[in-house]
């Protein structure tokens, strides 16, 4: 398979998985294994394509996130309530991610792992949906401070690949009383500093890979990424609205069950 396709791909599958809570670690995982990219570039561009993904989030709440900006400086409290609640539920997967960050590279990136927290994290999304208390918090801008921290306790689940950051701290919404469609759009501004965070660390540990011959490979995934994450977070909002979260967690189910199975198989 040539370079530029592979990175299509790559890009395609990180952009329509960042956002929904199914794991767009373990699919990119698992996608790479079968396509075969064992070469350490496919991590590094796996890492910088991230940040496609997140200016999609960007450039769609532009307004808003520049209002946030500007209300920092007047000072508005509105705006700096939000801040806040954004910092205390990115703190708590900001230390364990440092903390933990070796041992999450070398033992958690496992197919198998990836497969069964898949599958674990299916069930877990469809019983919080059923049994989850009825809604308290309805605006994604507006949490208190109380709700913000339990979600970021939440999104530390996510250092195990196939928990899926989006699918943890939507749980933790849920789980506090917060509707669906502001679980769902809370966790995209949560994106922002957690990936940004963990790009940034990833990419100086990864700047080495880097060469000019593979920077044209990693701009083509780049703007995939950016584009697929444009259509997912455009259309996120109103699809939880209309189905909820069971789509996603009989999806997890399933990929986790086939890959246990190929597993077992000795197809990967």
């Amino acid at each position: 398979m040539s370079d530029w396709l592979a990175a299509i791909i790559l890009g395609l599958v990180e952009g329509l998985t960042e956002f929904i809570p199914v794991s767009s670690t373990g699919h990119l995982l698992i996608t790479k294994e079968m396509l075969g990219l064992t070469d350490p570039k496919w991590d590094t561009l796996i890492v910088l394509i991230q940040l496609g993904a997140i200016l999609a989030v960007v450039a769609l709440y532009f307004q808003r996130l520049w209002k946030v900006l500007l209300g920092l400086a007047s000072p508005d409290p509105w705006a700096r309530r939000f801040a806040i609640s954004v910092l205390v539920a990115f703190l708590p997967s900001a230390v364990v991610g440092l903390l933990l960050h070796d041992f999450i590279k070398t033992v958690l990136f496992d197919v198998r792992i990836v497969f069964v927290t898949l599958i674990v994290g299916g069930f877990a999304l469809m019983a919080v949906e059923r049994w989850a208390p009825a809604p308290r918090e309805d605006d994604a801008m507006a949490f208190s401070f109380k709700t913000a921290g339990l979600i970021g306790l939440f999104q530390c689940l996510a250092i195990i690949p196939g928990m899926s950051r989006s699918g943890a701290t939507i749980v933790g919404g849920l789980v506090s009383g917060v509707d669906k469609r502001a679980a769902a759009e809370f966790s995209f501004f949560l994106a922002i500093p957690t990936m940004v965070g963990a790009f940034a660390l990833d990419f100086w540990e990864s700047r080495d890979m880097i060469t000019g011959d593979f920077m044209g490979t990693i701009a083509i995934a780049f703007v995939v990424s950016f584009l697929s994450g444009l259509f997912v977070v455009r259309t996120m909002l109103d699809f939880v609205s209309r189905h909820g979260f069971a789509p996603f967690a009989w999806w997890r189910i399933a990929v986790g069950a086939l890959g246990l199975v190929a597993v077992g198989a000795g197809w990967l």
